[in-house]
């Protein structure tokens, strides 16, 4: 049922509900949706929140992930997913888009746009994926300065800071960080780029009263773990941020390959979403029930193909 009538609406703010999902027993397991259909798909899967990756939004739009897209075209893309699903979203703010000032702004813009959680970086613009090399960091204090400014403004949101020290400065500096930022206001640490079940464990020895957010992207530094496995070390949240999009190029460049040689689509069909699930997906009938003027419509049986 699409979230169009107040009686479909979460009547919590998203921040106290993805709170709450961060407070239950158990790991809480956030797939990455880049878009409004991902989110409605991740959702029907029986996920209960979701996660918004910088990379994903930037290569969805054809770019890389240097920081440069804007605050408001992040939040479209969290209109976007909260519309569609209603789920508690947790936002990639990369490094905030400027300093304290603009980390209010963007922290207020984003929990306007529905956003239940935002997660910080301390790297210096440009920034790189985690799991690159050539990383630059801010200092400390002036991180530890931008999670103030995020704590400060926030109603509800859940203010998660991201160390990528490890791989720069060190484990021992990253854990020297991620206390100054929980003392600077952060609700949640995100240890990025660690490379062993060793190190998972030894950072959560180091903050064992502190949720922390394990990355399991696929391709890069970090060996693969399973939700279960990241809880079993300790782990709160687990994120898998780029997932849904490396599936979806994937498919889409084996259809544009198979059109390009054969001349149409026919050799992918028993590969796509069909026109009924596509439907049921975004629930067409239900929104042409909400409006009596619109007839429904009416599936059409004969060829598999769209128009």
């Amino acid at each position: 049922m699409p979230y169009l009538l107040s009686a479909d609406l979460p009547t919590e703010p998203a921040g106290k509900r993805f709170r709450a999902g961060l407070e239950r027993p158990g790991i809480y397991q956030l797939p990455g949706a880049h878009n409004g259909q991902a989110a409605i798909q991740a959702r029907q899967a029986g996920f209960d929140g979701l996660y918004l990756s910088g990379a994903a939004m930037t290569a969805s739009m054809g770019l890389p992930d240097l920081g440069i897209i804007t605050v408001d075209e992040v939040a479209f893309f969290i209109r976007q997913i909260v519309r569609a699903t209603g789920l508690p979203l947790l936002v990639d703010g990369d490094t905030g888009y400027g300093e304290a000032l603009n980390v209010m702004h963007m922290i207020r813009t984003f929990e306007d746009a529905g956003a239940g959680a935002v997660h910080l970086e301390d790297q210096i613009l440009p920034k790189k994926c985690g799991h690159l090399n050539g990383k630059s960091l801010v200092s400390p204090t002036d991180m530890a300065a931008k999670v103030a400014a995020a704590a400060k403004a926030r109603r509800d949101l859940v203010i998660v800071a991201r160390t990528d020290a490890v791989g720069v400065e060190g484990f021992d500096a990253a854990i020297a960080r991620a206390k100054l930022y929980v003392e600077s206001g952060a609700d949640a640490i995100f240890p990025e780029g660690l490379t062993s079940r060793e190190m998972f464990e030894k950072f959560h020895a180091a903050m064992p009263n502190v949720p922390l957010l394990a990355n399991m992207t696929e391709f890069g530094k970090t060996p693969f773990f399973t939700a279960s496995e990241f809880e079993a070390m300790g782990y709160k949240m687990v994120i898998w941020p780029v997932s849904s999009l490396r599936i979806a190029n994937r498919a889409q460049a084996e259809l544009y390959a198979s059109i390009k040689a054969e001349g149409g689509t026919h050799k992918m069909l028993d590969r796509m979403q069909t026109r009924q699930e596509l439907y049921d997906t975004i629930g067409l009938h239900a929104f042409e029930e909400l409006d009596a003027n619109i007839i429904q419509t009416i599936v059409p049986q004969g060829m598999p193909q769209d128009s």
